[in-house]
């Protein structure tokens, strides 16, 4: 998902944070499962202050990492660093945070909720923060953002979650279900994994924008290179494994589930102050959920309108970053 390629206006870039790591001993999936050594990965820019109460936590996309993050950061973007203390993490099952492909351990049952208690964990244990100005996250980043406002709701004084959803729509089932489905069947059958991703992220190709853009922005005599490029990235990309753990986890994911499947019961327990970022033509993420939690529950809204669908982020970038840094405005 091209999403880091989110840019708002002409500023320049930042020099990009070091990689770090936190070691989380035995860490726990909700699941049961216990890991003994979860290596989270995450960068950190700016300065907290004093009373640490400027920090500002930004998960990773569906396979997104850290690094991709950085586009994000800066005076005229989403976090700008003079004002808070950016915390961009690694979720696990990316590759870099422990994963299937580094760790050995299936994660077969990795969930949004285990995202949230790992970065939790981060947050609390190794930076000594006790509460977050805000989370604010896009597409899986968004999922786990409503999870910590739901889940963690006494430690989130705002959130933004752009194009997430706080369950998945059953649209939205039926994409990630295909998805898994085909790496599985080809995981199963032995396979070379290098084979396995170019049909998978065709798939994901197609639902990353709208029909509409496609028809404009591709012409039928490019497909091929297109599609000949498609495969070759895929090839180079992301482990499917690490592909398929994040798709179990985005599959199982909804906050309201604790609240007996009630928007109504789950936005009750939000103390944040929210701003819902949504894409009217997003058909990769379903707006609806998104914005059904956000009638009944009384959050902002940021409609999307362009035919970019999921990456409306970066065709409307400069229009989010502005609201966003209204919103965020001001941190101590």
């Amino acid at each position: 998902m091209k999403l880091w390629l989110f840019l708002a206006a002409a500023a320049p870039l930042l020099a990009q944070a070091p990689l770090q790591f936190a070691e989380l001993r035995n860490f726990r999936l909700s699941s049961g499962q216990e890991i003994a050594s979860c290596k989270l990965g995450y960068r950190t820019y700016g300065t907290l202050n004093a009373d640490k109460s400027n920090a500002l936590l930004i998960p990773t996309w569906f396979t997104g990492t850290s690094a991709q993050l950085e586009g994000l950061v800066g005076a005229q973007r989403l976090a700008d660093p003079s004002r808070y203390f950016v915390i961009t993490v690694d979720a696990p099952g990316n590759g870099v945070s422990c994963s299937p492909s580094n760790t050995g351990a299936a994660l077969d049952r990795l969930s949004i909720a285990d995202m949230v208690e790992a970065e939790r964990r981060l947050v609390t244990e190794v930076l000594g923060i006790r509460r977050l100005h805000a989370v604010m996250g896009i597409s899986m980043g968004g999922m786990q953002t409503f999870e910590w406002i739901t889940s963690h709701a006494d430690m989130v004084r705002l959130a933004v979650p752009i194009v997430g959803s706080p369950r998945l729509s059953p649209s939205d089932i039926l994409l990630w279900s295909a998805e898994l489905a085909a790496i599985e069947t080809l995981l199963g059958s032995g396979a070379d994994p290098h084979r396995i991703m170019p049909a998978v992220r065709m798939m994901h190709e197609f639902a990353l924008t709208s029909p509409g853009w496609i028809h404009d922005n591709r012409r039928g005599t490019e497909m091929p290179s297109f599609l000949q490029q498609l495969a070759e990235d895929a090839r180079k990309g992301v482990d499917p494994r690490d592909y398929a753990a994040q798709l179990r986890a985005m599959l199982g994911h909804d906050v309201t589930r604790r609240f007996g499947g009630s928007y109504e019961k789950a936005g009750a327990a939000v103390q944040a102050r929210v701003l819902v970022v949504a894409a009217e033509q997003d058909h990769m993420v379903n707006p609806r959920p998104a914005l059904e939690m956000a009638s009944v529950a009384g959050f902002g809204v940021l409609r999307l309108k362009s035919n970019c669908g999921h990456l409306a982020t970066r065709c409307e970038d400069a229009r989010i970053a502005a609201a966003v840094r209204g919103f965020l405005a001001p941190a101590r």
